[in-house]
């Protein structure tokens, strides 16, 4: 079947569900927005810790916010992006307060206002220690009431539809790519529909599913990433992923990990070995503050040394009830596994959190095709630099969202459906021999990327990766010829992708800057070999 929408936007997180709901506020045009699975589902929901913005100006202002992202990001940021972020913060934290969005307060009326590493000042707001879910239910109960907005759950986008698609050869050198829309499966069907649109946004969120641990729900399988990368479009800074110090050590689930938020670091929370002996005084001043790579790759060097699986958050010192108040879901989660955090150390290690690099973007959140924007964890803005500042991601999307918007309602009447497009060659069969194919690939480029492509690398683990994954991409692209085009077998695809661009991206970055950290090339103030 042939769909025609204005926007087009697939994904529905932070990003995707604020360009929607800014779009319809204009009142121009067909609006979809395209969900994997259902609308409450994205890794905005498993945001614990907040939304970073200037709201307390006695104390806080723009400059430090700003200067403390350039040096979390290793001044490597785009400090034209950085700039537009944190400055635009306010005016959108009143944007999703005015959507129906509630952060904590304090008895003086004002914003409960949290610190987390890297940040020089208090200004995370939350609501208690599940803020990204409270902000998806705001979202999604503003989405669900508008009725210009057209949601499509349990729908997955194949491909961005551009002149290749018209027998047309496009190659990374080809100027003016255009994106026409996107081929869609339907899940009731098991049909690949044709969505056309005079805009398209990016809107799929991150890629940590790659990694055989991560607090990434299982459908990050960074699918934005992948589809424009194949669409010949640009992307930037994938060697750096990062590694959440905190995961909550649990054996019995591994995938998607439990995150133990930051605040709680904040709060008072002291790493320490299981022995009760800290050790972050060996790698930073800041001790447990110091930015997330930095105690990431502290702690994989102290489970190395040591040879355990895990270290400890300790939270046995600060009153029982106020950390009850203030991180309810982490004490029931830990209570629920025999764990009571008031009396007990929570036993954390690192695991794959976030994506600083993706689609590169402008300050509008144009893409290098034309007619496609990229919002969120999926884009490459330059806010983050070499490594992303804690709390700074959900701001980035809203703002991003914001600009997007403007620069989208300006040009959509220039844009026109293109009806040449072909739909869907939907030849194949897939037997339940193949879907044991797919199952094993999947298990394999986790183990790979955990293994050769982590917190710490070397030219020859890099290496191994890209021969290994080598081979999982000429098996698959075989198989994906063959076989009808089924979610499972679209997402194999995108994981190889982007395990892909991640090695490449860090193979091709000689020296250790923020996220990246390689023995071959070290200048860190301790070795991590």
């Amino acid at each position: 079947m042939i769909f025609k929408y204005d926007f087009l936007i697939i994904g529905s997180g932070v990003a995707g569900m604020s360009y929607a709901l800014k779009v319809a506020k204009a009142h121009k045009g067909r609006i979809c927005l395209i969900c994997k699975t259902t609308l409450d589902e994205a890794n905005t929901a498993r945001a614990q810790g907040g939304i970073a913005s200037v709201t307390n100006i006695i104390k806080d202002n723009f400059e430090k916010h700003i200067e403390d992202t350039m040096v979390a990001g290793d001044y490597i940021s785009d400090r034209a992006a950085v700039e537009q972020v944190v400055r635009m913060g306010p005016s959108q934290i009143k944007e999703l307060v005015s959507w129906g969005v509630n952060f904590d307060k304090n008895e003086e009326g004002e914003f409960d206002l949290h610190r987390e590493g890297g940040h020089s000042e208090f200004r995370i707001l939350h609501h208690a220690d599940d803020t990204g879910f409270e902000i998806q239910r705001g979202l999604m109960e503003a989405v669900r009431n508008n009725p210009d907005i057209e949601i499509k759950e349990n729908h997955f986008a194949v491909e961005i539809i551009t002149q290749h698609h018209l027998g047309v050869e496009v190659t990374r050198r080809t100027p003016d790519i255009e994106c026409f829309g996107a081929y869609v499966l339907n899940p009731d069907t098991q049909k690949v529909d044709t969505y056309l649109s005079k805009v398209t946004v990016m809107c799929t969120g991150g890629c940590g599913a790659v990694y055989q641990t991560t607090t990434n729900p299982v459908i990050a399988t960074g699918d934005g990433e992948a589809m424009v990368y194949r669409a010949k479009g640009t992307v930037a800074d994938m060697e750096f992923v990062q590694f959440h110090p905190t995961s909550l050590y649990n054996p019995s689930e591994t995938h998607p990990a439990y995150l133990i938020t930051e605040a709680m670091r904040g709060y008072g929370g002291i790493l320490k070995l299981p022995t009760g002996e800290t050790f972050m005084e060996k790698y930073d001043e800041r001790l447990s503050l110091a930015p997330r790579d930095i105690v990431a790759r502290a702690i994989d060097k102290e489970m190395k040394i040591h040879g355990i699986d895990h270290v400890c958050l300790d939270v046995t010192h600060k009153d029982p009830e106020e950390t009850k108040h203030h991180f309810p879901n982490i004490y029931q989660k830990c209570l629920s596994i025999g764990i009571d955090i008031t009396k007990e150390y929570i036993p954390v290690r690192p695991a794959a959190h976030y994506m600083c690099g993706g689609i590169k973007v402008d300050l509008n959140g144009c893409s290098s095709i034309k007619r496609l924007y990229a919002l969120g964890e999926c884009s490459c803005t330059g806010l983050h630099g070499g490594n992303r500042l804690a709390s700074n991601s959900l701001i980035e999307a809203v703002v991003y969202a914001e600009t997007a918007s403007r620069h989208s309602l300006e040009h959509i009447d220039e844009y026109e459906f293109n009806t040449l497009v072909p739909e869907w060659n939907d030849e194949g069969t897939l037997s339940n021999e193949e879907k044991v194919l797919i199952t094993q690939s999947v298990h394999e480029v986790g183990t790979i990327m955990a293994h050769y492509v982590g917190i710490v690398r070397s030219d020859l683990r890099l290496k191994r990766a890209w021969v290994r994954l080598d081979t999982l991409y000429e098996e698959t692209e075989a198989l994906f010829k063959r076989v009808y085009a089924s979610r499972d077998i679209c997402e194999l695809r995108n994981m190889i992708n982007v395990g892909y661009l991640i090695t490449r991206w860090a193979i091709e970055r000689k020296e250790c800057r923020g996220l990246h950290f390689t023995t071959d090339y070290p200048h860190h103030a301790y070795d991590n070999k």
